[in-house]
């Protein structure tokens, strides 16, 4: 699906895409060059571009605009539109066209595996496209990433905002493939980076949270997804580390018409909390509906919690009265206590951009990673190698997210700030900041330890 773009000066290029072709790549800042072939309609916007002349190179970001996730992803979207409209759509010589592509289809009502292969085999087949903001899922980034890895002329430098699956970039002993994280480099070279902390981290800052509550038994549901089922395994462990007994650990069939007898299951073994790790999009509401019909309010005897898979509005919008009480976290610190630079940004962004909703975490991030994609744009020469290599160079001091460099791997490193910070919300009619916290290192070591 496309979407609705501003009526600010927006040039559209390439409404219509017959099919993709390599086009030779322009000179940075050369306002009479030619205009880039768009990337397919089927998948992304037109190329939307407010500067002077043509764009140089295309940025796109790869989203899934359908689903329960909308609502977090255009605001991510509208968050890098704001960047590109800070730095008039140039990274220093380089004029920057970008299109907000949709990995997501209507049928699966979330990212959809062959989207995720088409739109990566696009990106690679335009050489105009020298970088890639995304993806939200780490399902589809590990689908992705071993493509851009391979793409023409060294590979295209790939950022995310969002995924937190450990074994993109390392691997957890215990907790990941013995050919991850190698299989998504088969060029030997890396080529993605991530600024969201990943579940290591987050089944830290979940376990120690549960531990001040007072939780003393947990049952660990995952939704057999790659992401769903790491941020379940982080978190037992790291539960486990913190002495909290651990009475079941299983996956639920995101299929199922009901899960009252799983719940049923769960009651009999004593346990005083339920994770749930894994996405909305996989049925979630219903387990949290079936949750609350077996084992009570979450405020009761058996508390709920979940990661940032189900750390947004459309969680409480579809699950209802019974999400009331669960608790949820997500990367980052509370907007209202953002200061410098992330305060201006985040106030700007809320006046002109969001017409009163709520700030979601997740666009600060995408605004973030956007700022450090121009940067290795600005800073290199033109071409696709020099981008990957810059962007790993890049080091932010006091930026949206704090401060940090990335090491060799392509994770946040020597951060401060947001960049390591959770923030844990309960659910009312809408998310309520419950605790922000940066777990203990030695809780994040035992939540990726074997």
């Amino acid at each position: 699906m496309s979407l609705t773009l501003k009526s600010r000066g927006v040039y559209l290029i390439g409404l219509l895409v017959a099919a993709l072709a390599l086009v030779a790549a322009g000179c940075g800042g050369d306002d009479g060059g030619e205009a880039p072939e768009a990337l397919p309609s089927s998948s992304c916007t037109a190329i939307e571009y407010e500067g002077d002349g043509n764009p140089d190179y295309i940025v796109a970001s790869d989203l899934p605009l359908q689903g329960a996730s909308r609502t977090q992803t255009l605001q991510m979207n509208e968050a890098i539109r704001k960047v590109l409209t800070d730095r008039e759509f140039k990274a220093g010589d380089y004029n920057i066209g970008f299109q907000a592509c949709d990995d997501a289809t209507a049928q699966a009502g979330k990212w959809d595996s062959g989207k995720c292969s088409q739109n990566a085999n696009a990106y690679a087949a335009n050489d105009k496209v020298i970088g890639v903001i995304g993806t939200f899922n780490s399902g589809c980034a590990a689908i992705m990433i071993p493509v851009l890895n391979q793409a023409p002329d060294g590979g295209i430098a790939m950022m995310s905002p969002a995924n937190t699956y450990p074994c993109l970039t390392v691997n957890l002993p215990g907790g990941c493939d013995a050919t991850e994280p190698d299989k998504y480099y088969p060029t030997g070279e890396r080529n993605y980076a991530r600024v969201a902390p990943a579940d290591d981290y987050q089944g830290a800052a979940v376990a120690q949270y549960m531990k001040e509550l007072g939780v003393t038994k947990l049952y660990v549901l995952n939704d057999k997804e790659a992401y769903g089922l790491g941020v379940a395994t982080t978190t037992r462990k790291a539960a486990e580390h913190l002495g909290i007994e651990i009475a079941g650990f299983e996956a639920w069939d995101p299929k199922a018409a009901s899960y009252e007898s799983l719940f049923r299951k769960i009651e009999g073994t004593g346990a005083d909390a339920v994770f749930l790790g894994g996405l909305i999009d996989e049925n979630g509401a219903q387990v949290i509906k079936d949750k609350v019909a077996v084992l009570g309010p979450n405020d009761g005897d058996v508390k709920l919690f979940a990661p940032d898979g189900f750390t947004t509005q459309q969680t409480i919008d579809d699950a209802g009265p019974a999400s009331a009480g669960m608790y949820m976290s997500v990367a980052g610190v509370p907007v209202d206590e953002f200061s410098g630079v992330a305060k201006e940004f985040a106030d700007s962004f809320e006046a002109d951009y969001l017409n009163g909703a709520r700030i979601d975490p997740y666009a600060i991030y995408a605004a973030q990673g956007a700022q450090i994609v121009l940067d290795a744009i600005e800073n290199s020469d033109g071409t696709r190698t020099d981008v990957i290599a810059k962007m790993f160079e890049t080091e932010v001091t006091d930026g949206l997210l704090g401060s940090f460099s990335f090491n060799e791997n392509g994770d946040p490193q020597d951060a401060s700030g947001a960049v390591v910070g959770f923030t844990i919300y309960i659910a009312t009619d809408k998310l309520e900041t419950s605790k922000a916290l940066s777990p203990d290192p030695e809780v994040v070591k035992a939540a990726g330890a074997a």
